[in-house]
């Protein structure tokens, strides 16, 4: 069993899974202000994308730039329910239609849509979370991966999706919220979510979600999944030939990134407090692939770091200079895949960890040896 547990969770990672528990659970609650824990936590929610893309495209191989798709399928569906209840009628009595949303009632509305009714359960609401997001990646890769599309193609796929689905988002402004989103949510089964005190739970929540999440990236990562993974990502060819049915695996890991980015998205809503089609489009597609190239694409854990790194950097850069964030965020990108392709856990393993390890070993060099006598003491 420990040997299971060992192979599963080498004591190296077992140690960097502590360091960021220790990082996010302790130390930055600790030293920051409520605001700045809850940019934190929106940070966060965007690392649970990375988590999936580390999958998909460092260890499959699949590039895929339409994930915001799965983070905002999942950040509506907990925005529907929390919207079902702040429009409750006694909260909505001065509107044409009381018990629908206002903007369904701005729109001329004068009924709940049918697909929005089973979203008054929570349960379902859970449910629809994960389901919604998985069953559309799952179409969406059958169509591709059965036909062997790959590569760049499956990138500008996906990225064409992304745009088509903000289209109709935005379009749909009736049903949808249009561009403006879902807002002004305000509490989850009668619990106020705007208050300091909510807000320090739900950053806590997110963390266990999230290192929830990574245990499952971990278990995949070290399973015989990951290496035929690998496998297909280098020699896709040969895996076929050997007898596996590659789509099925490509099909699988993109349904989980999907799950995953789904997770992130609803966490997002519950902490932000609205949803908008600004983070399903093309451009925050590519800001979560830079999040994970950044972090590095083979690191669960560097997807982490580097969503964190990167989002603290547009939150500094961007109140200075918001007109050439974007640029800067492109040649960041490049830059990252030209000079680190590894990202920052290719520079630890590269610089940092070498140093850390020959520090160790001529600490325990200095140490002095047991005398005899100690020895026997100690052995009687």
């Amino acid at each position: 069993m420990s040997y299971g547990i060992r192979s599963f969770l080498p004591k190296s990672d077992a140690l960097s899974f502590a360091l960021l528990a220790l990082v996010i659970m302790i130390v930055l609650p600790l030293s920051m202000d409520i605001f700045r824990l809850n940019l934190i936590g929106k940070y966060l929610s965007y690392a649970f994308v990375a988590i999936g893309l580390v999958l998909c495209w460092g260890y499959g191989g699949i590039l895929s730039l339409g994930q915001g798709v799965f983070f905002g399928l999942g950040g509506y569906c907990m925005a529907m329910f929390l919207k079902l209840e702040a429009s409750a009628p006694e909260n909505t009595a001065i509107q044409s239609t009381p018990g629908i949303p206002d903007f369904m009632d701005w729109n001329q509305l004068t009924a709940l849509p049918w697909f929005w009714e089973p979203f008054n359960s929570l349960s379902f609401t859970m449910i629809a979370i994960i389901l919604v997001p998985v069953i559309f990646a799952f179409i969406v890769s059958v169509a591709m991966f059965k036909r062997r599309v790959g590569g760049v193609y499956f990138a500008i796929i996906t990225q064409a999706i992304a745009a088509i689905l903000t289209i109709l988002i935005i379009g749909q402004q009736g049903y949808t919220g249009g561009v403006n989103g879902i807002t002004d949510l305000r509490t989850l089964k009668g619990w106020d979510i705007r208050t300091d005190e909510a807000k320090y739970i739900l950053y806590f929540l997110c963390c266990f979600m999230l290192f929830g999440c990574l245990l499952i990236a971990q278990f995949v990562r070290k399973s015989k999944l990951g290496r035929l993974l690998v496998a297909m990502r280098d020699k896709e060819d040969r895996v076929r030939f050997s007898g596996y049915d590659v789509s099925n695996f490509k099909i699988f890991v993109f349904c989980l990134a999907a799950a995953f980015s789904a997770i992130g998205g609803a966490m997002f809503t519950l902490q932000v407090g609205f949803m908008s089609p600004t983070f399903v489009g093309i451009v925050p597609s590519i800001e979560m692939v830079i999040f994970c190239a950044v972090g590095g694409r083979l690191s669960i854990l560097g997807a982490v770091y580097g969503t964190l790194l990167v989002n603290l950097a547009k939150t500094t850069f961007s109140e200075s200079f918001p007109e050439l964030w974007l640029f800067g965020l492109g040649a960041l990108f490049i830059g990252v895949v030209l000079a680190f392709p590894d990202g920052l856990a290719g520079i630890y393993k590269t610089w940092i960890e070498p140093r850390v390890s020959r520090w160790l070993v001529t600490i325990r060099a200095m140490r002095p040896p047991l005398s005899s006598s100690t020895t026997a003491d100690t052995r009687s």
